[in-house]
């Protein structure tokens, strides 16, 4: 049900709020957060539409503030959303116009769960310090999203100077896969102290810078970083040992990744890109300070080095594992799979329904531990 106030009030606002509330139930009674959204008018849907999926974990009345034209008598349009229009939420919707656009914080204010605590989300523009921001400083949680930024090295070191205690970023979220697969690796033997680490990363992407941050601080050697194309993302990381190099890539536009270190077979892993939801989700699920992040901003990443080569450069270089050299063993262990799988299907007993599956799976197993996709 979506609900329109034009030239309204917040008292108006939060009157037919309580007004749905006996028409349809207790909607509010479950919400445990107040998410507030500033976005521009025209990405407002898109963030609305991810703060709707983020809620189905934690249902939140989303406060989407858009600052529309300053110009003007000031005046407040507001529209509630409820049911299957607002997700696991309830939305309040409200245009600023005029003066208004300068006092979003007086405005949401009184919108506001009582009791509870508050989200600030920037999911395009990123404000020039976000704890300072008259939204912001209402907020125990400030989220920004600097891969939208159009510089985004600036917008990093902006965020680096600024930091407080509650701030973090959603290219921070989508490296939390990365980051658990290279710290299980560590965690394995052979127990090898990192002497130095490189990581590719497209040249819009600042969770390459971030994620480089955090392997400087937690491994303490040096970290470089090798930029990609513009929209590929984060690509490939290798941490090298006495041993050997551990590498980690993630094929150009795949969802699948290959692990490579000595001693151990390649391994195909599931490493597709996180969606804004899931990322957004995670921050909503943490109210505390995030000091891991802190120290990957504000310690790591001053220190990493830039280098100045392509990929290409440096594949060739054998600085970085080939992208499409992973490919080509992630197809191959897929088929291997495959053929696995065919076979033990076939080899599985049929008087054996029972334990089939059992069966299966363990003639998968063996199969596979025998395979070498090199």
């Amino acid at each position: 049900m979506i609900v329109d106030l034009p030239n309204a009030s917040t008292s108006a606002v939060n009157q037919r709020l309580i007004e749905i509330r006996e028409d349809v139930g207790a909607m509010a009674l479950s919400r445990v957060l107040t998410l507030v959204v500033v976005v521009p008018e025209d990405d407002a849907e898109a963030a609305l539409a991810v703060a709707n999926s983020a809620s189905h974990q934690h249902p939140a009345r989303i406060i989407c503030v858009i600052i529309a034209n300053p110009r003007g008598k000031a005046r407040l349009d507001a529209q509630i959303r409820v049911g299957g229009d607002a997700g696991a939420s309830e939305v309040v919707v409200l245009r600023l116009f005029g003066e208004l656009t300068r006092h979003a914080r007086s405005v949401v204010t009184p919108l506001m769960l009582p009791d509870s605590p508050v989200v600030a989300w920037w999911p395009t523009e990123t404000p020039k310090d976000p704890a300072a921001d008259p939204v912001g400083a209402m907020a125990q949680r400030r989220v920004t999203d600097c891969a939208a930024a159009e510089g985004i090295s600036a917008t990093l070191k902006r965020l680096a100077r600024t930091y407080a205690p509650g701030d973090t970023d959603l290219a921070w979220s989508r490296i939390t896969l990365w980051r658990g697969l290279l710290a299980t690796t560590l965690d394995q033997a052979p127990f090898e102290q990192v002497t130095a680490a490189t990581v590719v990363g497209g040249e819009d992407s600042p969770s390459a810078d971030l994620l480089a941050g955090w392997l400087q601080h937690r491994l303490r050697c040096p970290v470089s970083l090798v930029r990609s194309r513009t929209g590929s993302g984060l690509v490939s990381v290798r941490l090298e040992r006495g041993s050997g190099p551990i590498d980690l890539v993630r094929p150009l536009s795949d969802d699948t990744a290959t692990l490579d270190q000595a001693g151990q077979p390649r391994r195909a892993i599931a490493l597709a890109p996180r969606s804004d939801a899931e990322c957004l989700a995670d921050e909503l699920r943490r109210l505390d300070p995030d000091e891991v992040y802190e120290d990957a901003l504000t310690r790591g990443l001053p220190k990493v080095t830039r280098r100045r080569m392509t990929m290409t450069d440096a594949v060739e270089d054998g600085l970085v594992p080939s992208p499409s050299d992973a490919r080509r063993v992630a197809e191959k262990l897929s088929e291997t799979s495959k053929k696995a799988l065919r076979s033990a299907m076939v080899e599985a007993a049929p008087e054996e329904a029972s334990s089939s599956a059992d069966a299966v799976k363990s003639a998968v197993l063996d199969r596979l531990d025998s395979a070498d996709p090199s």
